[in-house]
């Protein structure tokens, strides 16, 4: 897949060599205190990035699981996925280094996976689940134009514990590839 750009981050397949920069990411408990999964050592991490690249080379891709660099060097930063989960919608998920947070690095890069999914894969409804005390990526989808759906009980089971989530959404008529991210006026 070419390269997906936005104004701060650009988007890419991942690589092996990517390696340290995703375990910098998926090792640290700052970041996957919010996501789905625990934090990875560097053994798993290398085999779910192996996975990763393994499914970005499939003529049948199952997901789109990009490396977030920023424009002026290939550095990973983070990472953004969108996976279709039937022929009209598609899953939300993203995560920045956390010493590079506040910068709207996440922002950006979800707004980037966001075209993409409406107007390469056509989607008609992109979802995000977040968990409830995820302040800054609340504001992320609320800011991309997101309508909060509802309250998903022990959605996900993480760190040890189970943990609820926030489900947005935003549909095809909705969306707005503007820079500003807000809704279309009705």
């Amino acid at each position: 897949m070419d390269p997906l750009t936005g104004e701060l981050t650009s988007l890419r397949d991942f690589r092996p060599s990517d390696l340290d920069d995703y375990l910098a990411i998926a090792g640290d408990d700052r970041v996957t205190s919010w996501m789905a999964f625990d934090s990875y050592d560097r053994s798993r991490a290398a085999e779910v990035l192996a996975g990763i690249v393994e499914r970005s080379a499939r003529a049948d891709r199952p997901d789109y699981m990009q490396a977030v660099t920023r424009p002026q060097d290939d550095r990973v930063i983070g990472f953004a996925r969108i996976a279709p989960s039937g022929p009209w919608a598609a899953k939300l998920g993203y995560a920045i280094n956390a010493d590079l947070w506040g910068r709207g690095y996440a922002t950006d890069a979800a707004r980037v996976m966001l075209r993409f999914a409406f107007k390469t894969l056509g989607k008609h409804r992109v979802t995000a689940a977040i968990g409830p005390e995820n302040e800054a990526s609340v504001a992320v989808v609320e800011r991309l134009g997101f309508t909060y759906e509802g309250h998903l009980r022990d959605h996900v089971f993480t760190n040890g514990d189970w943990r609820d989530s926030l489900l947005y959404s935003l549909l095809a008529d909705e969306y707005s590839d503007r820079s500003s991210g807000s809704r279309p006026q009705s």
